[in-house]
């Protein structure tokens, strides 16, 4: 079987193929034979379908750049990395039926994205920023079960939610939690803090990281000019990569967001469900001001 693998990939290689199939192949691992060398330059989609991964290399987009559909149905991924937002032509995104119980920021900021499916996985929450990018159209998230929360980007897009909103124990989850009325939604991990209308000064250490993500972008347009030496790595890294952007006015946020629910079944999305959904769409938002302001359906 390893060698049939090999020699499969090496003619996709030496014959410059843009599809390769490697469905049903009982794949616990991806093959090094992809990442070998230079990888496969010239694929455009690649189909591993029904194997046993349980998660995808760093180096996927250095080695297979010119990816435009990634087909990974039925696996047992539990982690995607951060690296697959380098995936800078990936238009479809296929990781249904694993047991993903997070979902990385950087896919949510893949520009070229038009469909992800993230169907039966284990998911609680989505990035604050998925579908921030006009190019997604399509979003599948059906029977996450404990997911409650879509962010209110993907608000008129085409999305599948059905069998998501179960009820959930919050005490036995390790996430901060967001509740209005009897609606409670899980917020992503990096959220740190939740402000509300009372809230109407930004914690210190977030208004120095806003006030740092300001001038260095517009003034000097590079991040890279700051060092661990002039601030903590930990601080660093969040500079670089904000938790999401306000979905009013687009400030990035980096440790505290303001939540804002509306219920599915209070939009006009509501009838397409036909009831099989409790989940509502959840706005971040920078300030209170912005909190106030934000109307989905305006």
């Amino acid at each position: 079987m390893a060698s049939e693998l090999c020699k499969t990939i090496s003619v996709a290689r030496l014959e410059k193929h843009k599809n390769l199939f490697l469905n049903y192949r009982n794949l616990h691992h991806f093959p090094l034979e992809l990442l070998k060398d230079e990888g496969l330059q010239y694929l455009e989609r690649l189909y591993m379908k029904r194997n046993s991964l349980t998660t995808l290399p760093e180096n996927l987009a250095q080695k297979l750049p010119n990816l435009v559909e990634l087909y990974l149905h039925s696996n047992n991924i539990v982690v995607v990395p951060e690296a697959i937002g380098s995936l800078v032509k990936l238009q479809c995104l296929d990781l249904s039926d694993n047991a993903l119980e997070i979902v990385c920021p950087e896919i949510g900021r893949l520009r070229a994205l038009r469909h992800l499916r993230l169907a039966n996985n284990q998911l609680q929450f989505l990035p604050p920023d998925l579908g921030r990018s006009r190019e997604l159209q399509y979003v599948y998230v059906d029977n996450n079960i404990h997911l409650k929360g879509l962010p209110s980007y993907l608000y008129n897009k085409v999305v599948g939610c059905n069998g998501c909103g179960a009820p959930i124990q919050v005490s036995e989850v390790k996430l901060l939690s967001f509740s209005s009325g009897q609606l409670t939604v899980f917020l992503p991990a990096e959220v740190k803090a939740i402000g509300t209308e009372k809230d109407r000064v930004l914690p210190l250490q977030e208004l120095a990281m806003r006030s740092l993500h300001h001038t260095y972008h517009s003034f000097l347009k590079d991040l890279n000019f700051l060092s661990p030496i002039s601030l903590p790595r930990s601080l660093l890294e969040l500079l670089h990569c904000p938790l999401g952007h306000c979905h009013l006015c687009s400030e990035p946020m980096f440790t505290i967001v303001y939540p804002k629910l509306f219920p599915m079944r209070e939009t006009p999305m509501a009838g397409l469900h036909q009831g099989k959904t409790a989940v509502s769409f959840v706005a971040y938002c920078c300030s209170t001001q912005c909190l106030q302001t934000f109307d989905l359906l305006s």
